[in-house]
């Protein structure tokens, strides 16, 4: 949470030092009002997140190119990991591909900080972007 309020802060800094930026006070105080909220609820922003990762499941699954890939979301602060995310630092989804009953391919995309506060509609994007490029892979693999 403490990471959280830093650079939600550090964010309002940057605005107020910025002298080409047009800072328009209702943005400062919108930031301050998430940051009392934080404050007043740290479990708001776990929720919060949490609710963010349900949109971008939604959103994903119904533009899924592929139902023959398995999605796994592997999201440690958010207690979101299953057995075949492993112990990992690292937000990722893992993409598993089965071929047959001998040939299984995975593909781990990483979740950096970035993505992670991005819109749910830009990270279903990401998300949905990197299924269709490994499903072309592995199009191209099973061709030759």
């Amino acid at each position: 949470m403490h990471k959280e309020i830093e650079k939600k802060l550090e964010d309002i800094v940057t605005l107020l030092k910025d002298p080409d930026e047009t800072v328009l006070d209702k943005e400062i105080q919108e930031k301050l009002e998430k940051i009392v909220a934080l404050l007043k609820n740290p479990d708001g922003l776990v929720v919060e997140k949490q609710e963010k990762l349900k949109k971008v499941e939604a959103l994903v699954n119904s533009t899924m190119i592929d139902p023959d890939i398995d999605i796994e979301y592997c999201i440690p602060e958010l207690g979101v990991t299953s057995d075949a995310c492993g112990v990992s630092e690292k937000p990722h989804i893992l993409l598993t591909y089965v071929e047959d009953e001998y040939t299984t391919r995975t593909r781990k995309v990483s979740l950096g900080t970035t993505a992670l506060q991005s819109t749910p509609e830009d990270l279903s994007k990401h998300i949905t972007l990197a299924i269709e490029e490994f499903k072309d892979e592995m199009d191209d693999i099973k061709m030759g």
